[in-house]
């Protein structure tokens, strides 16, 4: 219940910030594959798919085990969600597929993740909201 509760101030305070900045967003439906939020200009002509992975600390962000199944252009981490002053981290698709750390369990199970802060909590991705350009 706690991480439902984590993902859940994170993915909103996401939309906040970008709701501040001029976008009309739109969360989906949780649990569905693909974009937690969408992000929309007032005409439509811009679009941006968002996964928001949410943590209660400065913890690796899990990717599932497979880079394959990555789908949004645009992914927000948010750290400290819990707290009166979260701090996001704004990367590509890209970005999170390169800097993605592969590992196998004991039972031979293949997952990927983000370490920090090396792969996400980087200086270039802090509070980076203008890297998604002007609605």
């Amino acid at each position: 219940m706690r991480n439902q509760l984590t993902g859940n101030s994170g993915l909103y305070h996401v939309a906040r910030e970008l709701s501040r900045r001029g976008w009309h967003v739109m969360p989906t439906v949780r649990n569905a594959r693909g974009a937690d939020l969408y992000a929309a200009s007032d005409d439509e002509s811009r679009v941006l798919p968002i996964q928001s992975k949410a943590l209660s600390k400065r913890d690796p962000v899990p990717l599932g085990g497979s880079l394959d199944t990555l789908r949004s252009q645009w992914w927000v981490i948010t750290i400290n969600a819990n707290s009166d002053s979260p701090t996001c981290y704004v990367l590509t698709l890209g970005e999170v597929k390169a800097a993605a750390h592969r590992g196998i369990n004991g039972s031979g199970k293949v997952s990927y993740w983000l370490q920090p802060p090396k792969a996400y909590a980087a200086a270039e991705y802090e509070e980076a909201w203008h890297r998604l350009g002007t609605p």
